[in-house]
């Protein structure tokens, strides 16, 4: 039986359990800079503290022990320790080229520790994690320019292909994309995960945890949890949830909110509680698990654990308070066209029309044209707010006029929207009729997009591949 049927047929019968946190582990053994830099790295000549992907190579031995103290507990996934396993992050450290070995390392700790602990009767699984990076592709650094990036959807990719390569060459039986502030990387990483099993020939379960990061009840870029379901579900991941930032009671209306609406399973490891003063996390185990009890109990969890401040203790409490309560049932939902800017928007079977505001198209507004050849953004913008405001439900972007850099001033507004959530809470139009176009504005926007549109002009093998790609960007 594949590890997917695995997965599906355990998550029908119980909620299965998710480790904790490894840095709050790696804390308690109060490591210094030469822990860190271990023989290998003794003459390296940068800092290396806080590096605690590293420690895979630096200190194996301690990160399998823990591993092996939330098997211990009655974890059932286990994640590797490769949280900033990607070259953008690795670069703080001037390390960018251990990136393969410290994934491809992390995924054999993780499984061989697994192998001690995994029976017929109870499995264990490594869950590969890819981290969201400490950069942005929906938010500009620079507050003086909204449209500025520090980072690319393509360079995001590159990133993502060769963790996620390394990670199942290290042996790994399902992708975790966690802790996702911003859906654009999510949706850079998702590319990146399809890529590499395409490539390889071979697909393994992908589970999806996002974070909201405050009363807002929105990711750090602005989405809600609904509208962040809508743009991951062409991901068709095994499970869609949340984890770090809040407190389990902080985030349980926002699990309620993808357990109704999801039709996969849905995952929830929260923080133990909120910060303290000092940075610290007070939530003893017994507090901790008794609301995810109630979660359980109230049938919104499939997968269940700890994220920041959470312990071995913690894991061993949460197993015992779900033990025996029947999982979540998958919802059967109602087929719909599921798009989302800020906010969800679907389109049901009792909808009635669909406003599309369509003055952000340079062929049909003569003011809209005027104004990118000017390059008066701010005016452009407050043509597409008008068209929301007006009551717009999509906003239609087309860049196409032959005196145009229609490719650079596509990415250039998109990124400029992005900017203004009275703007970008409603779903996106891309309207255009050069591919190249088309691709490069999917790469800029974090919801559930429209694409105007593909052609079969060029053949019925082109027009496929572009619609698996539309696909594929989400």
């Amino acid at each position: 039986m594949s590890t997917l049927a695995t997965l599906k047929e355990l998550l029908a019968k119980r909620i299965l359990i998710i480790d904790g946190a490894m840095g709050t582990m790696i804390q308690r053994h109060k490591l210094g800079e030469a822990d860190y830099r271990g023989e290998r790295f003794a003459d390296w000549a940068y800092d290396l503290k806080g590096n605690n992907d590293l420690l895979v190579l630096t200190q194996p031995q301690i990160i399998q022990g823990i591993h092996e103290a939330y098997l211990e507990a009655g974890a059932d996934i286990i994640e590797t320790n490769t949280f900033n396993g990607t070259r953008v992050s690795m670069s703080d450290y001037h390390m960018e080229d251990l990136v393969p070995e410290i994934n491809r390392e992390a995924a054999r700790l993780a499984k061989e520790a697994c192998a001690k602990y995994s029976t017929p009767e109870k499995p264990r699984f490594v869950a590969g994690v890819i981290g969201p990076t400490s950069r942005t592709t929906s938010i500009s650094p620079n507050v003086n320019d909204p449209a500025f990036r520090n980072i690319t959807f393509d360079e995001l990719k590159v990133n993502y292909i060769e963790s996620t390569k390394a990670l199942i060459e290290g042996g790994v039986d399902i992708i975790l994309i966690e802790t996702v502030f911003d859906t654009l990387n999510a949706k850079a990483a998702i590319f990146a995960v399809k890529e590499v099993f395409k490539e390889l020939g071979t697909e393994l379960p992908l589970m999806i945890s996002g974070t909201i990061t405050d009363a807002s009840g929105r990711t750090l870029t602005g989405q809600t949890a609904e509208a962040f379901w809508n743009s991951m579900r062409h991901a068709e991941p095994i499970s869609i949830g949340f984890n770090c930032a809040l407190g389990a009671d902080a985030m349980r209306p926002h699990v309620k909110t993808v357990s109704d609406v999801a039709d996969t399973f849905v995952s929830a490891h929260p923080n133990a509680g909120l910060p303290n003063a000092f940075g610290g996390y007070d939530e003893t185990p017994e507090e901790t698990a008794a609301f995810i009890k109630e979660f359980a109990e109230s049938g919104l969890i499939n997968i269940t654990g700890g994220c920041c401040g959470t312990t071995p203790d913690h894991i061993r409490a949460i197993a015992q308070a779900v033990e025996g309560i029947a999982p979540r049932k998958v919802p059967e939902i109602e087929p719909a066209c599921r798009l989302s800017g800020l906010e969800p928007f679907n389109i049901t079977k009792d909808s009635l029309f669909v406003n599309v505001g369509e003055r952000t198209n340079v062929t049909g507004s003569k003011k809209f044209l005027r104004l990118i050849k000017e390059e008066n953004f701010a005016e452009a913008l407050d043509v597409a707010r008008q068209q929301v405001e007006a009551g717009a439900q999509i906003i239609d972007i087309n860049m196409d006029e032959g005196m145009l850099d229609s490719e650079g001033a596509m990415v250039h507004f998109l990124n400029l929207v992005a900017s203004e959530p009275d703007i970008s809470r409603v779903p996106i139009m891309i309207d255009s009729s050069k591919w190249e176009i088309i691709e490069a504005g999917l790469k800029c926007v974090q919801g559930k997009a429209v694409v105007n549109s593909i052609s079969l002009k060029e053949g019925y093998d082109e027009f496929v591949e572009r619609a698996r790609l539309c696909r594929q960007y989400g």
